[in-house]
């Protein structure tokens, strides 16, 4: 969950999403992928542990995502939908406010919001499996 950490000499790490700030992974389409890396993956994972060990942590830039006008408006009239969001994990509040400030349009922004107050009252975040 560290990956931002490593130093990633072979350059196989990649962020899983554009707004990834400490998470890194490799992707393998085949087993021989996996076969070819074994001693660079191994040297990773010492690598990794040894980050844990230190207690080294990823220093994490502030959120950019801003708070849609029509969310807010929503939280503000809603305590059990505000208390549930701000319940919900740093990261899980920020892939919503990234996924509903993403639209261009009002209407939309409300209709993903609409969408989602389910999962939020659930606890759940944008991404979770059900």
């Amino acid at each position: 969950m560290k990956g931002a950490l490593l130093k990633d000499e072979a350059k196989i790490l990649v962020a899983p999403g554009e707004h990834s700030q400490a998470m890194r992974m490799v992707k393998f389409t085949r087993a021989d992928e996996v076969r070819a890396l074994t001693e660079t993956l191994r040297n990773y994972i010492l690598e990794a542990v040894a980050i844990e060990e230190a207690g080294l942590e990823v220093e994490f830039q502030p959120m950019k995502a801003a708070m849609p006008e029509e969310f807010q408006s929503m939280l503000d009239s809603d305590a059990a939908l505000k208390l549930a969001f701000y319940s919900l994990t740093p990261g899980r509040q920020r892939a919503y406010l990234l996924y509903f400030a993403d639209a261009k349009q009002s209407k939309t922004r409300v209709a993903r919001i609409e969408k989602y107050i389910p999962r939020i009252l659930d606890g759940k975040g944008i991404l979770d499996r059900d």
